[in-house]
């Protein structure tokens, strides 16, 4: 699908202080430590890069070579695979929450829950990397907000307000569409942008269902009979049936969608706000126009946004002796003052920290500030998939088939509760 591409980041550093004068002149006379570092394509390779140069130029003992991978499932197999078979890099970038229960990280990852970096780290995030007591990842993103990104400038030239319920989302995407602009952007070429309208749906699945979390864990409760579940399927299938995507939708990339949308020519992109530093780096003097407002549900009293817990840096167990060690310097760097400040200048902050300390700067852009305003009124709910460890890996080819026309909302639901099924039992989860 896509290929592996290797980047290779050549910086000087100096020891970190968080090490032993003895063990950094040691160091010294080895000459460089090499790290392998995984991440995905797309928005989450920026904010690695930014962290390994900013780490890399306070230390001239570490070489640091980045590897991208395919997103969604393609790259989750990956991570899998090269786990499984003691191969993986020395660290890797990955999802926090049930994604990361699907990696058996007690069995392939190190426990950093006793490292003094981690100390800084808010006890809410470390709930989505650990198991069985022990904590596997540290922070190298902000919580992100799932919803709809859209172009401010759309809506000026069109007189449109937030809307706060989906029939004024869908009232608002006639008018988008009758002036000649695409109203929702898709990019199922890359398949796992084709979740968030089921994915971002769930604040509004809990407000109408507040345990429904507890109950799909127990296996009490399915998407296929509850219905407030099955609407972010339903909607996938509106869009399709009432016109709202571009042309060529069906084939389009990531990055083609991000450029439609900084450039106006597509009005509503259903995304995580990570995208934000895509837009930012490629598209800067658009950045100012993008915002961004909760997935609208059902009633306008109800109305708020689901939250990404951030994604994680983890080290497999296979990275031993001076590379570890150079890897939990990198892990203490990511999280310190320093480290945080080196990558807003490199990466604008896509939502808030979850790093005791770390603040947003004044000049935040404004989508960010749009995802803090829900997050401060109390108006949002984290993902399901960080409240729990039930998910199946093939929702991303269910929203396509549904997207595309070639699966029924319901169908999709069904098949969507097959493929958790079989999840939750290779999880040994009870009740399944």
């Amino acid at each position: 699908m896509l290929k592996k591409v290797a980047v290779f980041l050549l910086i000087s550093l100096i020891p970190f202080t968080l090490f032993a004068a003895g063990q950094q002149e040691a160091a010294k006379e080895e000459g460089p430590v090499t790290l392998s570092y995984l991440v995905a394509s797309g928005s989450d390779q920026y904010q690695a890069r930014a962290a390994a140069e900013g780490f890399m130029a306070l230390n001239p003992d570490v070489k640091i070579e980045l590897e991208l991978r395919p997103g969604g499932s393609d790259g989750d197999n990956i991570t899998k695979t090269r786990l499984a078979t003691g191969e993986m890099n020395d660290m890797f970038f990955y999802n926090a929450g049930s994604l990361l229960q699907a990696l058996n990280p007690s069995d392939t990852l190190v426990d950093l829950a006793d490292e003094p970096f981690m100390d800084v780290v808010d006890e809410a995030f470390k709930m989505t990397v650990s198991q069985n007591g022990a904590v596997y990842g540290v922070p190298n993103q902000t919580a992100m907000g799932g919803g709809i990104l859209y172009n401010k400038r759309v809506y000026e030239e069109l007189g449109l307000s937030i809307p706060k319920t989906w029939a004024e989302f869908a009232a608002n995407n006639e008018k988008i569409k009758k002036a000649g602009i695409a109203p929702v952007i898709a990019t199922f070429g890359d398949s796992w942008t084709s979740q968030l309208f089921v994915l971002a749906d769930y604040y509004n699945v809990q407000a109408e269902v507040p345990d429904f979390a507890q109950l799909y864990t127990e296996n009490k409760i399915k998407y296929a009979n509850t219905p407030a579940a099955i609407k972010g399927f339903e909607h996938l299938k509106e869009a399709y049936d009432k016109g709202w995507y571009q042309s060529g939708f069906a084939t389009a990339k990531y990055d083609q969608g991000l450029e439609m949308l900084a450039n106006g020519k597509g009005a509503h992109y259903p995304m995580l706000s990570m995208a934000l530093g895509n837009i930012t780096s490629n598209w800067p003097d658009k950045a100012e126009d993008i915002g961004f407002f909760a997935q609208p549900g059902q009633s306008a009293d109800k109305n708020g946004a689901t939250i990404w817990m951030l994604s994680a840096n983890y080290v497999p167990q296979t990275t031993t002796g001076a590379k570890l060690e150079a890897v939990k310097r990198f892990l203490a760097y990511t999280v310190s003052p320093e480290g945080i400040a080196d990558m807003n200048k490199e990466i604008p902050p896509s939502g808030p920290y979850l790093v005791i300390g770390a603040e947003l700067p004044e000049d935040v852009l404004p989508a960010v500030k749009d995802i803090s305003g829900y997050i401060d009124s109390g108006n949002s709910a984290p993902a399901l998939e960080f409240l729990s460890p039930v998910k199946g890996p093939r929702l991303e080819q269910f929203c396509v088939a549904v997207g595309t026309g070639q699966m029924s909302p319901m169908e999709a639901a069904v098949n969507y509760d097959k493929d958790v099924a079989n999840q939750a039992k290779q999880l040994g989860l009870a009740g399944w």
